[in-house]
């Protein structure tokens, strides 16, 4: 466990946070290999809180009945996922003001030197999205996520380990201007799920808002069209089957997959698929992939048919996230000298 800033109550067990944004109609097979395998996992050795980044998808324009449907998705998902409510905190991050009053602070405790080197602000607008100053300041919101629980680890992709750095440094930069005060928290990145690549084009990251539709798989997607893509992705012009992200990327993404979702290690995967082809590749992980979204869709679709029982556990998520995140921003706010209210 993270060595803890005198001020904040002995706990049995370390903590660990993350969150994914509403920006999709529906969270796809990255997202689920890449952070909900992992999460579940951790939900058995850490206090876990998962939230719904519904501040951070503010960057992007949304019609706010589409906000709304997705937000209630995204919980869904994590549950159907594995995420257990019951053990693990799950919640909206707009529910918890505390969020956007750390969010400040940590705006203030930031160069604009740094700020300008987020790589992934420069990627996004690359891409067309539009540069508005909520974007620009994303790190420093998501810095304010992490440190308001007091996180020791942090579940994130390797895209975002840039962001853990910043946040690490606002921790130890305002541990040290104002005295020890924050957790100063660590990255779980595991390497082989850590990222997982589009199936039309394994040289770019799958994604629920910027990949085109054949390159990503849904967990929404009927079992017939996952399938389908899965069949249709892109390998190369050879036939042996082995881990070779550099030589064969496509092939290697396919591996990546089955292996996260078989618990089968990528090696023995490898041995397996001696001597045969990459419709034998493709036809086994699509059956991974079926087999774990089958029973993934119908508890989506259980949780989706009662939204109030699903608004119930994301109000009881931020009954217990709330406390933790309130007594941080105290301690933040009597840090900096600023009055407690009458």
């Amino acid at each position: 466990m993270t060595s803890q800033p005198s001020g904040i109550p002995p706990r049995q067990r370390p903590r660990s946070l993350s969150g994914m944004q509403p920006t999709s109609d529906s969270l796809h097979i990255g997202n689920y290999v890449g952070a909900l395998v992992n999460w579940v996992e951790l939900q058995d050795s850490y206090d876990a809180f998962y939230f719904i980044a519904d501040l951070h998808a503010l960057t992007v324009p949304t019609d706010p009945e589409v906000l709304r449907r997705r937000t209630r998705v995204t919980a869904a998902q994590f549950i159907a996922g594995g995420v257990d409510p019951e053990r693990s905190a799950v919640f909206c991050q707009s529910h918890l003001p505390q969020h956007a009053e750390l969010g400040w602070v940590m705006n203030c405790l930031t160069a604009m030197g740094e700020a300008e080197r987020m790589t992934q602000f420069k990627d996004k607008v690359a891409n067309g999205q539009s540069a508005n100053v909520g974007l620009f300041t994303y790190p420093m919101l998501m810095a304010a996520d992490i440190l308001g629980y007091d996180a020791d680890r942090v579940p994130v992709g390797e895209d975002q380990r840039q962001h853990l750095e910043i946040t690490r440094d606002l921790a130890q930069r305002f541990n040290q201007r104002y005295g020890e005060t924050l957790v100063v928290p660590e990255a779980h990145i595991l390497k082989e799920t850590a990222k997982i690549m589009e199936l039309s084009d394994p040289g770019s990251k799958m994604s629920g808002t910027n990949s085109p539709d054949a390159g990503v798989v849904l967990l929404s997607d009927d079992p017939k069209r996952i399938v389908k893509k899965i069949k249709s992705a892109v390998t190369d012009a050879e036939r042996e089957i082995r881990y070779d992200p550099e030589h064969k990327p496509g092939v290697s993404n396919l591996l990546v997959i089955e292996s996260a979702l078989t618990g089968v290690p990528v090696d023995s995967l490898e041995q397996g698929y001696a001597g045969r082809g990459y419709g034998d590749l493709k036809t086994q992980v699509a059956d991974a992939v079926v087999s774990a979204v089958e029973p993934f869709q119908r508890r989506m679709r259980e949780l989706l048919d009662d939204p109030a029982e699903l608004d119930r556990i994301l109000a009881a998520g931020a009954a217990k996230a709330g406390p933790i995140s309130a007594a941080t921003l105290a301690r933040v706010k009597d840090r900096l000298g600023l009055l407690p209210p009458g």
